[in-house]
This record gives structure tokens, C-alpha cells and sequence, in this order.
């Protein structure tokens, strides 16, 4: 018998194995962004260290690194070298939407993707699962739109 977990929306099969897997709406690279951006908004006047951020955030340094330069790069993080220096959120980025933060290593999220995985696939020609995908899509974007990075403060991680 198998048992199904409602967290997980997919199942894939290989020989008489059955695995499930979830969809995975934001990629690593995009998780990491937001981690590392909810840790530079509780210190918001702070210079942290690359490697401080990555010990705190349990991201790889070398990873870590790659998203702060995109980071700063397009202005959500300063960055400043030598004694003193280190990486800081940009002040402005406190009040910015995460879904502008996501759309540099995500691009922008595809509205009028088939969960199905059909080519056309909308309100005149649906495929079995639209009307309940639309509403998740809605309410996904709604979300990244409504977050800003100053909510992502978290005391989880120190």
C-alpha cells in the first residue's frame, strides 16, 4: 500500500520502486539568496564577513560568494573591501518585494506553466489539474509580491 503525503505533489517510478518528490518552486541558488538576505536584514548596519555569513547561514563559501557579487551587483547588498569591510544589505532593499531579489537568479516566474506539463494549457482548453494550479500560481506570486526582504528577518538563524 502507499501512503501519500500531501506535502508532496509528484511521483515518478523506476522499476518497482515509487518515488516522490516535491515541485519545487524556488532553486537552491534562490533559497540561499533569501537565507543570506534575511541574515544581512537583522544587521542591517553591520559589515559581515563572506565567511561569517556562510558559517551562520550553512551555505558553502565559495557558493555564497557567487550570490552576494549577483547581490550587490544589482544593488540589494553593498559590498566593501578591506579592514572593516564585508558585505551589508543596501538600505533601501529593507522595504524591496522578494520576488524582485528572486527574479536575478530565477527569472521572471512563469505565469503560464502546465503543472501537467501540457504546451497549451489555460482557461479554454485546461488540462485536469488547472483550476487548482491557478490558484496555487495566484496566491505563489501574491506572496513573493507582498514579502519584502525586511520580513525576512528570522531569529532561526544566528
Amino acid at each position: 500500500m502507499i501512503s501519500f503525503e500531501p506535502q508532496l505533489l509528484t511521483r515518478a517510478s523506476t522499476k518497482d520502486k515509487i518515488i516522490y518528490r516535491s515541485i519545487e518552486m524556488i532553486s537552491q541558488t534562490g533559497k540561499y539568496a533569501l537565507r543570506i538576505l534575511g541574515y544581512l536584514a537583522e544587521r542591517p548596519s553591520e559589515w559581515v564577513l563572506g565567511k561569517n555569513v556562510a558559517s551562520a547561514t550553512g551555505i558553502p563559501s565559495n557558493y555564497l560568494l557567487k550570490i552576494l557579487n549577483q547581490l550587490s551587483k544589482h544593488g540589494f547588498v553593498q559590498s566593501q573591501k578591506g579592514w572593516g569591510g564585508g558585505f551589508r544589505l543596501h538600505e533601501e532593499a529593507i522595504s524591496v518585494p522578494i520576488e524582485s531579489a528572486l527574479a536575478l537568479f530565477e527569472g521572471p516566474f512563469n505565469e503560464h506553466s502546465c503543472l501537467f506539463g501540457l504546451a497549451k494549457c489555460d482557461s479554454v482548453h485546461p488540462c485536469p489539474l488547472h483550476e487548482g494550479w491557478e490558484a496555487i500560481k495566484r496566491s505563489y506570486t501574491e506572496m513573493l509580491q507582498a514579502t519584502t526582504i525586511g520580513d525576512l528577518r528570522s531569529t532561526q538563524i544566528k
